[in-house]
């Protein structure tokens, strides 16, 4: 896959497996995608579709063992995270690289204060001093919108609500301004009003500090509202991407159409039952070698069994730079095995 234009995170061919009692289980499988600077990337798909484990990847930040990266590359300005030593790696978490975790209380440190949470990787990573480091913790919890945020920097997690224990994570995150976010179902947790002031508050600091965002979630709606492209994800690999307005209008995987229509939405009409989508998600004990949507699939045909379908344009553009979808579904495959 080329290269796009101002990439600053390129991921080729990844693959994690986990080695278990029952066998291996191919949680990524050659998952190829880019983020552009600036940009906010949406990552969508159920539980189990491989969204976490591909970003925990990147980092390594999986028990290792049971898992194990196969293969590929995360090129971050011009350098391959996974084949760098674990010193320098470690220097690229935090610095290059900020994560945000779903659960605030069991990421951050019960006997420590936040200020010294926030403190910890500019000292390491800035090599700050102790007053400058507190100077900086000051100004990210005023920048993530803590309120007397001088008395806090010394208060403890457990003082704090969990719209506010998440704020201080993303304090955290962006504390050594990093290149690239990456937020892992951050608002799963929190009621629907704290939501949307974590979600304005994303908004606000990609405005301000112009950074690259990865933005996990199950959850369509909350990408239709932030993210400037999608990547859905099925059975460990991605099976669609496009811009966002572009996915919503014109979804192109049996998968996405059928997370689209599980949304809920206010007609005025007769309320009708939410769409299920039966079945449950492929066990993932091997190497993918028939499309692993083809269980639940209502499109289902015998090419489908035999076949993984790989990534294809369908507008015209590079792999990766428009709209692509790995279905055979509307395929030129699907339509021979359909004649044939």
């Amino acid at each position: 896959m080329a290269e796009p234009a101002e990439s600053v995170l390129e991921v080729r061919d990844l693959k994690t497996v986990f080695r278990t009692r029952g066998g291996e289980i191919h949680a990524v499988n050659d998952v190829s995608f880019h983020l552009r600077r600036g940009e906010l990337l949406g990552v969508v798909g159920e539980s189990g579709s491989g969204k976490s484990v591909t970003m925990m990847s990147l980092l390594r930040l999986l028990p290792m063992p049971p898992a194990e990266i196969r293969g590929g590359q995360a090129i971050l300005n011009g350098r391959d995270l996974i084949a760098m030593g674990d010193d320098e790696l470690r220097a690229v978490r935090g610095a290059k690289v900020g994560f945000v975790f779903q659960d605030p209380m069991t990421s951050l440190n019960p006997v420590f204060t936040l200020g010294n949470q926030i403190m910890e990787p500019l000292i390491k990573h800035l090599k700050m001093s102790k007053a400058q480091a507190e100077a900086r913790a000051l100004e990210l919890l005023e920048l993530v919108g803590i309120p007397g945020a001088r008395q806090r920097l010394y208060q403890y997690p457990h003082q704090f609500s969990g719209g506010m224990r998440q704020r201080v994570m993303i304090a955290i995150a962006l504390a050594c301004d990093p290149d690239v976010l990456i937020a892992d179902e951050p608002t799963t947790a929190l009621d629907v009003t704290i939501q949307a002031q974590i979600l304005e508050l994303v908004k606000e600091l990609r405005q301000k500090l112009g950074m690259a965002i990865i933005w996990i979630t199950h959850d369509l709606g909350v990408i239709a509202g932030i993210a400037d492209r999608v990547m859905v994800m099925y059975g460990g690999q991605i099976v669609e991407q496009a811009p966002v307005r572009e996915l919503f209008a014109n979804p192109q995987h049996p998968y996405t159409r059928a997370l689209l229509q599980t949304i809920p939405r206010i007609t005025g009409e007769r309320e009708t039952r939410l769409k299920v989508i039966e079945g449950q998600p492929p066990i993932l004990t091997g190497p993918l070698t028939a499309c692993p949507f083809r269980a639940r699939c209502e499109y289902r045909h015998d090419t489908c069994d035999r076949i993984n379908p790989s990534r294809r344009a369908i507008d015209g553009l590079p792999l990766g730079q428009g709209h692509d979808v790995a279905c055979h579904w509307n395929a030129p495959v699907a339509a021979e095995a359909a004649h044939a």
